[in-house]
Parts: structure tokens; C-alpha cells; sequence
């Protein structure tokens, strides 16, 4: 009797261990299938992998052969460098010089300069195309080096410029004439940031304004806020998004910590909608609009373009309905849905991405652009997710403050900003903004397949993105056929351009003319070269094969 009572009950705990347990189980398998398949959805695995991946770069013999191309071809393509190089020495004196002097100095420029082609060629490839990152001035949809290159400017600085350096040159000089009697005090505010404040609950439809320094101090705050007032810890991200450079919202490659309260899940999926709404821990959910043009994909530089399998493509009504799906479980489970519209803030739409795809959320993060030229960083949030103190617990406090936060002449360029933006020439361009990038995009895909160029291009409105349709190796050398066209990119090449608003029909005829003439020289001087064995799948293999030769040997 005693044996079979001890059996009943070690039975029963077995059977309420494995009950406890299971429920933990499911939640966990749920949360691993809504990650992206990809290593860009497995932050830790993705670090530990980077740490394994040894240094090796190739000789001159390899650097023209990566493909296995024949011997003419070989040839052709060291000559076609010899010329792009001598190009290069005799164009770009100054602007190169110098840039190689400031790397000594600046952390940046050593960073970008090593990371603009995959790293097998980047060594060899910097003695012969040294690149300038210096400039001397800026006018209209143009820029012009220290040698006197002018260049039609592809990356609207990272998002700023989306109404033409001018736009922001005369908001600067305007701004700065407003507070130019108070000065740089801090602390106390000029009346400018109430205005501005009034404005930004105007086009955001929310309900108070914080001020910061920068795009990744304003997703602090955001994911802060939403921690403090949801009493959870965790915030999910979706793969591929960029949300700043801060722990929590990069927690992979180029982290140095490991994701400790992130969940990196799937974009437009199922099953991370079945997460949402599950999970109990979740405080809030980062969204960056610009994945539209990319799901699941990290920023497309042309340092990973490693073969020809970048793909890009924009579909408005179907992200459009996910962010709906989004807002949904969101608000059945007491989550914090941010638009993060720190890049695309103000270059879609007057009201930002929450008017173009028709979706609100309960915070929203601006910067670049919003600052009338100037660094900033705006929170707009619900009045009950901004509050920063309990009225019931006065030590129970969600502290945020910054010394230049409100700083006079960026509120003042602000100021000036906000006030175009109802201005008539501003609101028609955002009049027939979708269809007249769409157009234009559609043409030059018509241009280059008509000359059978492997070569097109996907956009976000005035955001592209250029993928390969042909396996190479060497599609990241357009960059630098590009820029001795007179196209200026920024330091990740081929895989984001970004127009300002202000490019008129005529400036993108020429821009369209250049781009046609550096992808035709790619032709000619057999950087396409197809062979029969050449595929993307054969292209992984050989790298593959390759670093275990580094590894092991």
C-alpha cells in the first residue's frame, strides 16, 4: 500500500512537472518559428558565426579571376581598372589626399573605408581607387568635391535632405536669426519649442512632444517610456530593421552584447502576430517603414554583395495591411506599437509613414530630416505613455534628459522646417510624389532591359534600392563606375540611393543618362562576364570553400 501510494505520487509529480512545463515549451517554439530562417533572424547565432569568419584577401591574380573567368576576360578587366584608376589619381587629387590623411584621425572614415566592397577585395581595391569623403559645397540636387567634381547627389545624407540642400541652408540661416538674442542657453526654453511642440502634435495626431539629440536617443526614450508604463521588459524588432545603434534594438553583428530583452521576429508573418498575442512579456513593438522596400533584409550594402542575390521590391497595399495586423494585436494585448520614422519621417508623406500607409500608432520617433538641416531627435506619444513620474509613487520616476535637448538654433531651424511644409510648392510635390518616382523608376528598368543591362532597380518612392539579375561577383564595382559618371553615393554603394525632392524631370534625364553609361562600361570591360558554371549558389560555394581554406590553413 505504501509502495503503490508513493508510485501515485511521484506519478503525480511527473505529470504536473511535464504540465508546468509544456505550456513554456509551446511559447518558446512559437517564438523560435516567427523568427526569420535567415541569420539576420537569429541574433546569437549570427554573432557567433561573424566570430569565426577569419581575414584573407585576394591577390592581384585572384582579384581579377574571383569567377573563374577566362584569360581575355582576365585581361580586360585589368585594363579597364588601369584606366579607372589613372581616372581616379587625376580626378580626385585633393578630396583623396586628404580623406587618407583624416582616416589617421577619424575612427569613421577607417570604418567606411574598409567596408565599401566585400572584404576579399577591399585591401587591394583601396590602392587603386582611393575614395574622397570630403566635399566643398552643395546647390540645388548637386554637390562639388575638393577638386572641383561637381556630382549629382544620390544620398540625401542619410535621409536628410529631402527637399534639397537649399531648402535646409535657408532654414539654418532663418532658424539661427529667430533665437540669435537668446543664444545657446539651455535649460530654459525659447518660445519657438512651444510652437513646435503644437505643430508635432498637429501632424503626428498624438498628444505631447519630448526633444532629444538624434534618431537613437529618441528610440531610447520610446522603448524606456513603453517599458515603465506596460511594466514588461521585452520589446520585439522586426529582422533587418535599423533602429539606431544602441544594445537593445542591435543585437547582432556589431554588438558587442548579446540580446538580452529583444526578439527579433519576422516581418510580415503569422506567426509573429501569433507571438503578439500570446506572449506576455512584450512591452513594445519597433516598426521602421523603410522594411517595406526590403522584409526580413538588412540595409543592402554593397560590402555583402557578395554575388547577385540582392532583392528588393515595394508593395504599399500589403505592408499597409500588415501594419493594420499590427495595430490589431497590439491593442487587444496591451502593447506599444512606435513607428520608428527617424529615415522615411516626412519624405512619404506630410504626416510621415502613419498617413501614408493610414495606420496610427501610439508613438513615433522623427529625426534628420525634421531638424531644418540641424541633429535631432522627437518623441510623439499617447499623454499616458509620456508621462515620466507616477503621481501615487513620486520615487517611481522614468528619468530622460539631455544637455542640448531643445537646443535654441535647432528648434528655430525646426521652426522654419515645419512652416514649409505647408507651403504651396512643398505640398505639390507631395501632390504627385508616389507616381512620379514610380515613374521614373519604371523607365530606366526599361532602359536597362532593352540593352539587356543586369542591372534594375526597386523603390520606395524616392528611396532605391539597385539589385543583379545576372551572377557576378563583381557587381560591386558599379559604385565606382557610378561616381566617375558624376554620381555621388554614399559609403554602402549601390544598395540605397536617395533622391531629394526637388530632382526635376531634366535632373533625373542626366542622372538616368550617367547611370545608363557606367552600367554599359561594366559591360564592356567584362566585369559581367557570364560563364555557364556561374551561379549564385556556386558563388557561396567557392567563398565557402575559401574560408574554411583561411580557417584551417
Amino acid at each position: 500500500m505504501d509502495n503503490l501510494l508513493q508510485n501515485v505520487l511521484v506519478s503525480a509529480a511527473v505529470v504536473g512537472a511535464v504540465t508546468s512545463v509544456v505550456p513554456s515549451l509551446k511559447k518558446r517554439l512559437q517564438l523560435s518559428r516567427a523568427k526569420h530562417r535567415s541569420l539576420a533572424g537569429h541574433s546569437r547565432m549570427a554573432k557567433r558565426i561573424s566570430r569565426l569568419i577569419p581575414f584573407y584577401d585576394y591577390d592581384e591574380t585572384r582579384f581579377f579571376a574571383a569567377d573563374d573567368a577566362p584569360s581575355e576576360i582576365v585581361l580586360k578587366r585589368k585594363k579597364a581598372l588601369d584606366k579607372l584608376s589613372a581616372f581616379y589619381a587625376k580626378q580626385y587629387v585633393r578630396s583623396a589626399a586628404l580623406t587618407k590623411i583624416a582616416a589617421e584621425s577619424i575612427s569613421d572614415l577607417q570604418f567606411t573605408g574598409s567596408y565599401r566592397v566585400p572584404f576579399q577585395f577591399s585591401r587591394y581595391l583601396k590602392t587603386r581607387l582611393p575614395s574622397g569623403s570630403f566635399l566643398n559645397a552643395s546647390a540645388g540636387v548637386t554637390v562639388e568635391d575638393l577638386d572641383g567634381n561637381t556630382f549629382f547627389d544620390l544620398t540625401g545624407s542619410y535621409g536628410v535632405n529631402v527637399f534639397g540642400y537649399d531648402f535646409y541652408k535657408a532654414c539654418i540661416a532663418e532658424g539661427a536669426r529667430r533665437v540669435e538674442n537668446l543664444g545657446p542657453v539651455l535649460g530654459s526654453y525659447h518660445t519657438i519649442v512651444f510652437d513646435n511642440a503644437e505643430r508635432l502634435k498637429t501632424i503626428s495626431g498624438l498628444d505631447e512632444v519630448s526633444f532629444h539629440m538624434s534618431g537613437t536617443e529618441a528610440v531610447m526614450q520610446a522603448v524606456r517610456l513603453a517599458r515603465y508604463h506596460t511594466g514588461r521588459k521585452n520589446l520585439v524588432r522586426f529582422c533587418g530593421a535599423y533602429h539606431g545603434w544602441w544594445e537593445d534594438v542591435q543585437p547582432g553583428v556589431g554588438n558587442p552584447l548579446p540580446p538580452g530583452r529583444t526578439y527579433t521576429l519576422e516581418d510580415m508573418s503569422e506567426r509573429t502576430l501569433k507571438v503578439l498575442a500570446t506572449r506576455k512579456d512584450i512591452a513594445c513593438v519597433l516598426v521602421n517603414p523603410l522594411q517595406a522596400l526590403h522584409p526580413n533584409k538588412s540595409a543592402p550594402g554593397d560590402s555583402s554583395l557578395v554575388d547577385s542575390s540582392r532583392q528588393a521590391g515595394f508593395d504599399r497595399a500589403a505592408y499597409a495591411t500588415w501594419l493594420h495586423q499590427l495595430r490589431d494585436v497590439c491593442t487587444r494585448h496591451g502593447i506599444v506599437l512606435i513607428f520608428d520614422e527617424v529615415f522615411v519621417g516626412f519624405r512619404l508623406a506630410p504626416g510621415g509613414a502613419q498617413e501614408y500607409f493610414g495606420v496610427r500608432a501610439d508613438m513615433v520617433t522623427y529625426g534628420k530630416t525634421l531638424g531644418g538641416g540641424l541633429p535631432v531627435g522627437v518623441v510623439c506619444g499617447r499623454k499616458d505613455l509620456m508621462k515620466r513620474f507616477r503621481d501615487d509613487k513620486p520615487a517611481d520616476i522614468c528619468f530622460a534628459r539631455g544637455t542640448f535637448n531643445s537646443h535654441p538654433y535647432v528648434m528655430g531651424a525646426m521652426q522654419v522646417f515645419l512652416e514649409r511644409l505647408n507651403d504651396f510648392d512643398v505640398r505639390l510635390i507631395y501632390a504627385n510624389l508616389e507616381n512620379c518616382w514610380n515613374t521614373r523608376a519604371d523607365a530606366l528598368n526599361q532602359r536597362l532591359e532593352a540593352e539587356g543591362l543586369p542591372v534594375r532597380v526597386s523603390n520606395m518612392s524616392s528611396i532605391w534600392t539597385v539589385s543583379y539579375i545576372q551572377p557576378s561577383r563583381y557587381n560591386w564595382m558599379l559604385q565606382y563606375y557610378l561616381k566617375s559618371e558624376g554620381l555621388l553615393l554614399s559609403w554602402v554603394g549601390t544598395g540605397r540611393f536617395i533622391f531629394s525632392l526637388n530632382y526635376t524631370d531634366a535632373d533625373f534625364t542626366v542622372v538616368s543618362i550617367k547611370f545608363m553609361q557606367a552600367a554599359r562600361r561594366m559591360c564592356w570591360d567584362g566585369w559581367w562576364w557570364q560563364g555557364s558554371a556561374l551561379t549564385n549558389k556556386s558563388i557561396k560555394r567557392s567563398i565557402f570553400s575559401e574560408l574554411l581554406k583561411a580557417k584551417f590553413n
